[in-house]
């Protein structure tokens, strides 16, 4: 991708418990997309503090992010709470979430759109699958949707 071709970067907020998923799924994205700001949360309920700044993000000075990815196996509030809750919010439901996690029940794929998931994906096995994953991600986000640029008290 040349310099003139490379999208907008956006803050991108990756919810998962698993650190080394984590790691990895930033570096993925920072292999095609260094200029994008990838911020963490561990579990639903530090998802939802992020958001509100409240708990460890009291003060925090970071922006809503533009994209969710989003684990739905996850100690406290998994997942599936997470995303009821966001989507319930007039706040918070403009933000895109997809769903990035090791699940291909049917159940969680069903459940997941019928509560508001933009997308889902299952985990890839590897990095290599993991970075052409992110590329994906990242094209479509970043390149091709126009996102909501939320007017309301942030």
């Amino acid at each position: 991708m040349t310099e003139q071709n490379q999208p907008k970067p956006i803050h991108i907020l990756l919810v998962d418990d698993d650190e080394d998923d984590r790691y990895l799924t930033r570096e993925a994205f920072h292999q095609h997309y260094p200029a994008s700001r990838i911020s963490f949360a561990e579990d639903g309920e530090d998802l939802l503090d992020f958001l509100n700044y409240r708990g460890r993000y009291i003060g925090a000075e970071h922006s809503l992010p533009e994209l969710i990815l989003l684990d739905l196996n996850m100690p406290r509030k998994d997942g599936r709470e997470a995303l009821r809750e966001i989507k319930a919010n007039d706040q918070f439901r403009h933000i895109p979430i997809v769903v990035l996690t090791t699940s291909d029940a049917k159940d969680d794929i069903e459940t997941s759109y019928y509560n508001g998931a933009n997308s889902f994906i299952t985990k890839p096995p590897t990095f290599q699958r993991l970075s052409e994953v992110t590329k994906a991600i990242g094209q479509y986000w970043f390149s091709v949707v126009t996102v909501c640029e939320h007017q309301g008290d942030e």
